[in-house]
């Protein structure tokens, strides 16, 4: 969809060039850069340098036949110099240099999309909560996150599921049980004290109200599965609450304790049997991971006939492969580490050609979150932890969403509180809004029809505070393509940030938009407009809102 990228149309220039210059230098991979200091042009290579000792010359002198050659070849694509031990620079025309920006007009909110993946499926599978309680911070990191990474895939053309695989089975959803049974019994005045590990927000308490109230025949808390099903049911509508206020939607859900009805654990221990990969010892059954990476042998099944947790895992993403996922992306937080290698080795295991680094994993770090200078531990409702929905209320879904995502995932993220609520240019998220509504408040002020922008003379756009702002405009395509690949949505806030919104506010400052000079204002504001395109279609991927006033 997006128009040519210059960077890439260079590069097949130059290689082009270097292949004609010094045929016998072989296979040359050109690599194109943008100089640190932008009165160098628009673009580097030390492509010279490289070649230099291939071709037994000085660099300088191999700068030198490359760009005799290049403008000798190429006389409209771009102006070259030579620079320091032979590094070659490139400016572009004007015309070329914003020869994006009618595309950015026509395509609007599709403008950076690809079509490099259509037709391929991918599955990204996030949060993922044990519904044992409602959803902490830590869950929100993990939702913001991976809702901003299926959002990137799919602006490359890919067919992406979000999937929530819930943990309704094991040792925690039964310490649930208990928790909600104890305090039942409380309820009553029975001298019952809470379980060893149990649950003590005061929502436990009001899932035994609740329950009483539905189940008059039990009101003394005897059926303990009865219960266990009512808990679980109770906190998936809670979490489902919790997800509904931070803006995150999913296709599909998965529960854990269907692998088990189904029959799907049982058929992995067969599976894992057959292919010579477990053994049995200590009244134990084990699988050889060891045999694919892992430090020592692991238990899959335990000696009193429960799995452990890692087992029902390689059973779930069998399922994945199977269901015609063969990319599947999985949000986690840190703790998760041990996870990866035991996952892949169980799938590698099952000898059924699944490929070795299936699936891929994204673990994000811890989220310390701050108020006043001191960090915050409490929720009144939860009791250990502070909740997403404890976040949203108190700083807005669009500050917690970008927060989330403006650090690297495996980075400890602090979160200011503060911070989030200010409107100060301090304020990542309000920094970049406020981009955005300057300049609407431009295209208001103008009154005119944006559409009509797209014939403008872009060669009246002289200023260096232009052509820094065009530069970083036409990299979000490729921008947008990198951080899908990488899983890495914190690419995008920084390029908002730094790149955009910082370089429009200068513009802002330096040069006047609604000036007497027709062709020059028309220019202008096609530019301004091509910004206001840019950082409303990155902060829609990022799931933040785009205001027209703030």
């Amino acid at each position: 969809m997006s128009s040519p990228d210059p960077k890439a149309t260079l590069r097949d220039l130059v290689r082009g060039v270097v292949q004609r210059t010094y045929p016998d230098a072989g296979d040359f991979d050109v690599e194109i850069e943008r100089p640190k200091n932008p009165e160098h042009g628009d673009f580097t290579t030390n492509a010279a340098l490289q070649l230099a000792k291939r071709v037994g010359r000085k660099p300088r002198e191999v700068a030198e036949a490359i760009t005799a050659e290049f403008a000798s070849a190429h006389p409209n694509a771009a102006r070259t110099s030579v620079a320091g031990p032979g590094f070659i620079n490139f400016t572009l025309p004007v015309d070329a240099r914003f020869a994006f920006v009618p595309g950015v007009l026509r395509e609007g909110s599709r403008w950076g999309r690809s079509d490099a993946h259509r037709g391929e499926k991918i599955m990204v599978e996030f949060v993922s909560a044990n519904p044992t309680g409602p959803l902490h911070v830590g869950h929100g990191r993990q939702a913001a996150l991976p809702a901003a990474i299926a959002r990137l895939p799919e602006w490359q053309g890919w067919d992406v599921t979000r999937e929530f695989y819930y943990n309704d089975a094991g040792n925690q959803i039964a310490n649930l049980a208990l928790s909600v049974q104890a305090r039942i019994k409380q309820a009553r005045g029975d001298a019952v004290e809470m379980p060893k590990d149990g649950y003590l927000g005061d929502y436990i308490k009001e899932i035994a109200r609740e329950y009483v109230a539905a189940h008059f025949g039990d009101a003394s808390g005897n059926n303990l599965e009865q219960i266990r099903g009512y808990a679980v049911d109770y906190l998936r509508k809670e979490q489902d609450l919790d997800l509904h206020a931070f803006g995150v939607k999913f296709d599909s859900y998965f529960l854990e304790s269907s692998l088990y009805t189904d029959g799907k654990v049982d058929e992995t221990v067969a599976l894992l049997g057959k292919g010579g990969h477990s053994y049995d010892s200590e009244g134990a059954v084990w699988l050889r991971t060891t045999d694919f990476g892992d430090d020592k042998d692991r238990v899959m099944r335990k000696s009193d006939g429960t799995y452990t947790y890692f087992l029902p895992d390689v059973a779930y993403h069998l399922n994945k492969y199977r269901r015609g996922y063969h990319h599947v992306v999985n949000v986690q937080g840190a703790d998760h580490h041990s996870t990866v290698t035991r996952v892949r080795a169980g799938l590698q295991a099952l000898e059924m050609k699944i490929p070795q680094g299936y699936p891929d994993y994204v673990l994000h770090q811890m989220v310390t979150v701050t108020k006043g200078g001191e960090e915050m531990k409490i929720s009144k409702r939860a009791g250990s932890y502070v909740t997403v929905r404890d976040l949203v209320d108190e700083v807005g879904r669009d500050g917690v969403r970008y927060f989330f995502l403006m650090r690297r995932v495996d980075s400890h993220l602090v979160f200011d509180i503060d911070l989030a609520k200010s409107q100060s240019d301090d304020n990542p998220v309000y920094y970049v809004q406020y981009a955005h509504a300057r300049v609407c408040s431009v295209l208001r002020e103008w009154g005119g029809d944006v559409a009509s922008l797209a014939g403008a003379d872009l060669t009246r756009l002289v200023s260096p505070h232009e052509a820094a702002l065009a530069q970083k405009l036409a990299e979000f395509p490729q921008l947008l393509a990198r951080a899908a690949q990488e899983f890495s949505p914190h690419l995008l806030t920084h390029y908002l940030h730094d790149d955009v919104a910082a370089r429009f506010h200068t513009y802002y400052n330096a040069e006047r938009f609604l000036v007497e000079d027709e062709p020059l204002k028309a220019a202008r504001l096609a530019l301004v407009a091509a910004t206001r395109q840019v950082l409303a279609n990155g902060l829609a991927i990022l799931g933040v809102s785009s205001p027209e006033r703030l």
